[in-house]
């Protein structure tokens, strides 16, 4: 069983090694429109939110109060400081204990925990590649992000939606481990206050065309780290599942 509390805390760490020694002003390659200064800020804000909800269990995300960017001088500080709120947050309850979380089937410290965990890991390796030192990705933490993604940020269809599946399919397959099917279609349908329709996908069955690699490789592509190590045949099959991905993770 992975410890998502050690994981953030072990990440964080190594994502503040990156923004102490590196030059804020340089660009992040896998985030183009951010500096190193601006990553920091973002892991530092986000680490602060749920560490606000989860501290208290907060069942209102409009109860956070906003935090106020500070000199890029101050922003390793700043991040030491969240991180270490966060890792404290989510320990301080058990993983059932309830608080808000903008996934309707989360809303659980547990949820919290695996979440921030990932997203600590991500954003360490968008620091190491800022400052040019990528280290390894645990396997096992990799595999349960490919998992985590794919329901967790892209399957299921809302209650005011309708799922149109366009005939295309895919399995992912991580090496040695778990294989997830891909149908690939369009969620059209009223939602809050306007008209959606959208390219998604839902998780299925394996069928279609694969998608191979490690669990890491999976992952970082996943998340549009990198495409080292994907085996597939299909270019555009790649090009749509990774276009669907950013969408959902914006």
């Amino acid at each position: 069983m992975i410890d998502f509390i050690d994981v953030i805390r072990t990440e964080s760490a190594r994502f503040s090694e990156c923004i102490r020694s590196g030059d804020l002003a340089s660009r992040v390659p896998s985030c183009p429109d951010w500096t190193l200064a601006d990553l920091a800020w973002h892991l530092a804000e986000v680490q602060y939110f749920w560490a606000s909800i989860a501290a208290d269990l907060l069942l209102d995300s409009d109860a956070v109060v906003q935090l106020v960017r500070p000199p890029d001088g101050e922003l390793a500080d700043l991040f030491d400081e969240m991180s270490s709120r966060l890792v404290e947050a989510v320990g301080r309850h058990p993983a059932e204990a309830r608080c808000w979380t903008w996934d309707d089937a989360g809303w659980t410290i547990g949820w919290v925990r695996r979440r921030q965990a990932h997203e600590a890991l991500i954003h360490r390796v968008d620091a190491e590649l800022a400052v040019g030192n990528l280290t390894d990705v645990d396997e096992q933490l990799a595999a349960d992000g490919v998992h985590e993604l794919l329901f967790t940020q892209v399957d299921g269809v809302p209650d005011w939606g309708t799922f149109i599946p366009d005939g295309t399919t895919a399995t992912i397959s991580i090496d040695g481990g778990a294989a997830y099917g891909l149908r690939l279609g369009r969620i059209v349908g009223t939602g809050p206050g306007k008209e959606y329709d959208f390219a998604t996908f839902l998780v299925s069955d394996p069928a279609g065309t694969a998608i191979s690699g490690s669990a890491a490789a999976l992952d970082l592509w996943l998340w549009g780290r990198s495409s080292t190590g994907i085996r597939c045949d299909d270019g555009e099959l790649l090009r749509r599942i990774r276009a669907i991905v950013s969408e959902a993770t914006q």
